[in-house]
């Protein structure tokens, strides 16, 4: 199929530059995640909202998007904030029957293994155990990360900073890129471990404090998923760019962007790319979501190239076909050489799927290379049938040399097999009659 060099103006005015204001419209991956917790463990939302002081999802929605909390939001110390967190967790495993809905007297009993699923008596605890040990191990990994990620936000734990001491082409995976800061960042580490924000966290939380080895592969896993979506970013122009000297530097369009996309950037965890190419010629990233917050990040508001060896970063509330409607085809935002999306999640229903399928048949037609990430064997396998549907151009499929290497536990259902953010990539472009039917099968060769 040739590709659309113009698509359909919607009928409304286009905003002036200088007051960009989209209509934010389509289905949330973060709201419909929210509200999904009802189906599951029924009245879980609520204990959340709670807990927190929070009257609505939307309040939730505005502190995670980096608001201010409203004059209620009730957190008087550290040790009351870890509380509140641990109770939103608090609901028995196997019956899903949450702390209020039991008889006087009667409490939640804590797994003393991994000391992060709950049960509300033996019966359920016994009873679930065949499926509980198959992730026992690996849910102990989670309940210490979701403590030391504090460290992140405070900024206790930063990322290494200056030049990479290697070549960048060596760096290939997470073998060689922790090899490669070595003693650097075991030095850091320990920094870490005996900082005093490690001891009043931990003072905080009132319970053991783990073995040093275990904090330790805790600090590792979580700069790892801090640096998963940059990395991942560079292995995507790696393999479908290339060249990063192109005059006026390199464009990058993050789709389905979210308050996670916002963190990364307001941790400098994109500078990562400065040592991945150095001498480029710039980088525009642009994030761009129905679920980004419009303060997190500075709204897109010109072309200009970025400054050589710079990193730009700008920000577009609402659905990539507008935004490329508004700002591409209006020539006030310069087309992209790559487009990126971490957890797309469009095989997961029709209402994402629908509010997805413009932005796919529009990367199709015009030949954008893009790379997605996905959790799962499984969601690797659905992308991939929804993709070849459309018939699009499936250049390279496989394990993600950067997944996140910390475990994210399904939420509502402990004892799921814990996923990893990132684990398998796809990269596409154009359709699939432009690869003379020589679609790859298997993972790209990362050796640049």
């Amino acid at each position: 199929m040739a590709p659309r060099r113009r698509r359909r103006k919607r009928s409304a005015p286009v905003a002036s530059p200088g007051a960009l204001t989209p209509t934010v419209s389509g289905p949330s991956i973060d709201a419909l995640g929210f509200l999904s917790l009802e189906s599951n463990v029924p009245g879980l939302s609520q204990v959340i909202l709670q807990k927190l002081n929070m009257k609505s999802y939307e309040e939730y929605k505005a502190v995670v998007n980096g608001g201010t909390p409203g004059s209620g939001f009730g957190i008087r110390s550290l040790s009351d904030m870890f509380q509140r967190l641990e109770d939103t967790f608090q609901f028995c495993a196997r019956c899903r029957v949450l702390p209020d809905q039991l008889p006087d007297c009667q409490l939640l009993r804590r797994c003393k293994r991994c000391r992060n699923v709950y049960y509300c008596g033996p019966e359920c605890q016994k009873a679930d155990w065949p499926a509980h040990k198959k992730v026992c191990g690996e849910l102990r990994l989670v309940a210490i990360d979701r403590l030391l990620e504090w460290l992140m936000v405070t900024g206790d734990l930063s990322l290494p900073s200056g030049p990479w001491p290697w070549p960048p082409e060596a760096v290939q995976d997470w073998d060689t890129w922790f090899s490669m800061w070595g003693t650097q960042l075991d030095t850091m580490l320990e920094s870490v471990l005996g900082s005093h924000a490690m001891s009043t966290l931990w003072d905080s939380v009132g319970r053991p404090r783990p073995d040093p080895d275990s904090l330790r592969g805790s600090l590792r896993r979580l700069l790892s998923d801090t640096l998963s979506q940059p990395l991942t970013l560079g292995l995507g122009l790696r393999t479908l760019v290339g060249s990063t000297g192109k005059p006026g530097g390199i464009t990058v369009h993050v789709v389905g962007a979210s308050h996670v996309e916002a963190f990364l950037t307001s941790h400098r965890a994109y500078d990562e790319l400065r040592h991945m190419f150095p001498g480029y010629a710039g980088l525009h990233i642009v994030m761009v979501g129905v679920d980004l917050a419009v303060e997190s990040l500075p709204q897109l508001s010109s072309v200009l190239p970025s400054a050589s060896g710079t990193i730009q970063l700008s920000s577009y509330q609402g659905l990539y076909h507008d935004f490329w409607e508004e700002q591409i085809e209006t020539g006030r935002a310069v087309w992209p050489d790559l487009v990126a999306g971490f957890h797309p999640g469009f095989h997961a229903s029709q209402d994402l799927m629908a509010g997805w399928l413009p932005t796919l048949l529009l990367l199709r037609d015009y030949e954008i290379p893009t790379i997605f990430t996905v959790y799962s064997q499984q969601e690797l396998t659905a992308s991939l049938q929804i993709l070849r549907k459309l018939e699009t151009g499936i250049i390279a499929y496989g394990d993600n040399p950067f997944t996140s290497l910390k475990p994210e536990q399904a939420y509502t259902n402990p004892n799921k097999q814990p996923v990893y953010c990132s684990a398998y990539y796809i990269m596409f472009r154009g359709t699939a009659h432009h690869l003379d039917g020589e679609e790859a099968v298997g993972k790209t060769n990362h050796r640049m």
